[in-house]
């Protein structure tokens, strides 16, 4: 072959090139034929990349037709990246876009195409600064891809339509025409946004076997209150099991995790004051995972993280469409919210519950709708509720009255049968009361009626966020401790600091256990309950030091409107003449006649001294 091209060159190039000349130069053409060949791709496919990074960044999206060579690249972009047919995304500068209303403001990153950050406009932080819900928020989608696992935060996404403040439509575009879409939608004057995903893939690619869609979403809160313990214990992650129609909690101490058993509804990132809740339009199946945990590092108190697979039919038209609610945890706004979402805030369970639905709540929203000071609205449901309460109390009082005057015969009996078998004393005051007509528990049982109310109080005030950031007298937020003095030390148990309105509830307190022991005489019945009737008081002082001022507030009001009804009862209550009556009904031929409480008592009684040894 060289001796024929030799022989051919040869009749047309000059005498002085031998055989060894042409050769080289034919050798030298072969290289440089070759080499072009080779490299012949890199400089389009560079090119495209120039062009791509520049017409991001321009507002007029610009089109360019695809070239033979250009075609070449992207197959080869593709082949060797683990996005395949969304490798174009690597190409895209990522980019942030905002949706707002009057509430809230939430930034969303294009890549991934879900919002990185919320913020609520009505409200700031401890330190007045602006309130973010979150400012680490992960949600991520497994794209239903054949043989491919990449999700939306390996996409990066472009608007598809004009900016505007209610609507963010996002898509990202796959080399053989598939898209990706995230509409999302924020509605006016409310804390919900709606999110609809849509998988527009091609056939070829369609992963059709997997009946699952796979959501991970993961969330970091940073700090907004006062007090940063108390906030990490009431922030957890809150759930709807859909077989029970019942709101469940994890454990907001430490890492806890749960694995579904069931369907589940909605999951929720409830902090103290606030929450972020994620509703799909599909159930969450059983085997979902979620944990919450709380971080070593101070920025952010509480992480919370969601494994779930949701019901999806990949031969359908393949969306998934999403709600979330990033707002207060306001019981009005949750509840019009709908999906219960206001259970996630902890008014107690059973009757302690019922009471602050249906009692404390709609007279605080009745008396707030005046616009007072928070301090005048606790100080005027005091009094709506111990004027509910004022019956019993003075039935408890009359009882209380009733045993007092019973008590010289009380004594009497007592050492009359001092020596004798106790039960013999006790059956003997069991008739006692019956000729008398008196109940020995009537001032314990209207008592016990008033327990429901202080419980249900217990969880209203520190959970109200109406109280929050709201100051009275010397508290700067009746929604947390209240501090007239900073310890330069800490006491377990007490802390840093020192709560007055703590205090006078304490003092009240033990000055009210004092009369109460002066009227009713039960430390002469009961003397060893004596000192620990005053070591309560003493231990709810270590319990609300920190708890919330408008808690110990609210319980010191009660026991002074307490002693003023105390008072009113011994000017007004004669007790020579319920002395006349307890007397008078000694005479009477019913006098015998017991309450059914009365005559389990003394059945019990007689019941016993039946097993004692002799009888």
């Amino acid at each position: 072959m060289i001796n024929i091209i030799f022989a051919a060159f040869k009749k047309s190039a000059p005498n002085n090139m031998d055989r060894n000349s042409v050769i080289g130069l034919l050798l030298i053409g072969l290289i440089m034929v070759g080499s072009t060949y080779l490299f012949k791709s890199d400089e389009p496919e560079k090119k495209k990349i120039v062009d791509t990074n520049t017409a991001s960044k321009t507002t007029e999206k610009k089109v360019t037709p695809i070239s033979s060579e250009t075609s070449t690249a992207s197959s080869n972009l593709t082949e060797n990246s683990k996005l395949g047919v969304f490798a174009p995304s690597e190409n895209i500068s990522a980019q942030t876009f905002t949706l707002e209303n009057d509430l809230l403001k939430a930034t969303f990153n294009s890549k991934g195409g879900c919002p990185e950050s919320v913020s609520l406009k009505k409200f700031t932080t401890w330190e007045k600064k602006e309130l973010i819900l979150f400012n680490k928020n992960k949600f991520e989608i497994t794209i239903p891809v054949k043989g491919l696992n990449i999700t939306n935060q390996d996409l990066v996404f472009e608007r598809a339509t004009a900016p505007n403040n209610s609507t963010l439509a996002l898509q990202a575009k796959g080399s053989d025409g598939s898209i990706v879409e995230l509409n999302w939608t924020l509605k006016p004057e409310s804390y919900t946004i709606d999110l609809q995903t849509k998988f527009n893939l091609q056939p070829q690619i369609k992963n059709i076997s997997d009946k699952n869609l796979h959501v991970e979403w993961s969330q970091a809160a940073p700090g907004k209150e006062k007090n940063r313990s108390n906030e990490s214990d009431n922030s957890t992650v809150y759930f709807m099991l859909s077989a029970e129609n019942e709101v469940d909690k994890l454990n907001p101490i430490g890492f806890d995790s749960i694995a579904f058993q069931g369907a589940a509804k909605w999951i929720g990132f409830k902090q103290q004051f606030f929450t972020s809740v994620m509703i799909p339009k599909n159930e969450i199946k059983p085997g979902s995972l979620i944990s919450t945990r709380t971080p070593i590092e101070k920025e952010d108190y509480k992480t919370f993280n969601a494994n779930l697979n949701l019901a999806y039919d990949p031969n359908s038209n393949q969306t998934a469409d999403f709600q979330f609610y990033f707002g207060p945890n306001h019981f009005q706004t949750l509840k019009a919210a709908g999906h219960d979402l206001q259970k996630q805030i902890p008014l107690g369970w059973g009757i302690f519950g019922w009471v602050n639905k249906f009692l404390v709540i709609p007279v605080f929203n009745w008396l707030d709708g005046y616009a007072l000071n928070y301090g005048i609205i606790i100080l005027l449901l005091t009094l709506i509720i111990k004027s509910i309460l004022f019956p019993f109390q003075y039935k408890s009082y009359l009882s209380q009255a009733k045993m007092r005057v019973l008590k010289p015969e009380i004594d009497d009996l007592n050492k009359k049968y001092e020596n004798d078998d106790p039960m013999k004393k006790q059956q003997a005051l069991m008739g006692l009361y019956k000729e008398a007509g008196v109940n020995p528990l009537g001032g314990c049982l209207p008592l016990l009626l008033q327990l429901p109310i202080l419980l249900a109080l217990f969880n209203f005030f520190p959970n109200a966020i109406e109280l929050r950031q709201q100051s009275f007298l010397w508290a700067e937020d009746l929604s947390t401790y209240d501090s007239i003095y900073t310890l330069p030390f800490s006491i377990p148990a007490y802390g840093d600091h020192v709560s007055l309105f703590a205090l006078l509830m304490t003092i009240s307190t033990i000055i009210y256990t004092m009369m109460n022991n002066q009227l009713s005489g039960a430390n002469a019945q009961m003397p060893q309950l004596k000192w620990m009737m005053y070591l309560m008081p003493v231990i709810f002082l270590f319990v609300l030091n920190s708890y919330a001022s408008g808690l110990n507030y609210y319980y010191f009001l009660a026991n002074v409107i307490t002693f003023g009804q105390q008072f009113a009862f011994t000017r007004f209550v004669d007790e020579k003449k319920i002395h006349a009556k307890i007397q008078a009904n000694k005479n009477k031929p019913n006098a015998k006649k017991q309450s059914s409480f009365q005559q389990k008592l003394e059945e019990m009684a007689r019941k016993r001294g039946y097993q004692q040894p002799g009888k």
